[in-house]
């Protein structure tokens, strides 16, 4: 892989914490962030739904290889380099339905967890001004 694509929530006060990690993280793989159903998004993506990329972490690959879900997060987490390790191991057949029930339980709970990080994001939040 040679250059990933996150679809994030931009209005989810959880989601841009975890791009601003994310984003400050030394990385193996250069990562463009983009809010998921934006204008951009749309025509970078017209393949993937709007709806879809708002409801679960979405993951673009070289412009083509689409993961959602759990299987995104392992993707953001393998891209870092403090990360990969943990992320081959979350990825084997052992570990991935625990991976994959956290990372369900995390989504399904995300916009109740904003509490704990502040109020969600205005809406309109222009992908320019996240760091």
């Amino acid at each position: 892989m040679r250059e990933l694509t996150v679809l994030f929530d931009a209005e989810c006060a959880l989601c841009v914490r975890a791009r601003r990690f994310m984003a400050s993280e030394p990385a193996y793989v250069p990562t463009v962030f983009l809010a998921a159903g934006s204008e951009l998004a749309r025509l970078r993506f017209p393949q993937l739904s709007a709806r879809q990329t708002l409801s679960e972490l979405t993951v673009v690959a070289d412009g083509r290889l689409v993961f959602g879900g759990a299987k995104a997060w392992i993707v953001c987490l393998w891209s870092l380099r403090r990360y990969r390790n943990l992320a081959l191991r979350l990825a084997t057949p052992a570990a991935l339905p625990m991976a994959r029930a956290a990372f369900d339980r995390l989504s399904q709970n995300r916009h109740a967890m904003c509490a704990l990080f502040g109020k969600a994001v205005s809406r309109g939040l222009n992908d320019a001004r996240l760091p």
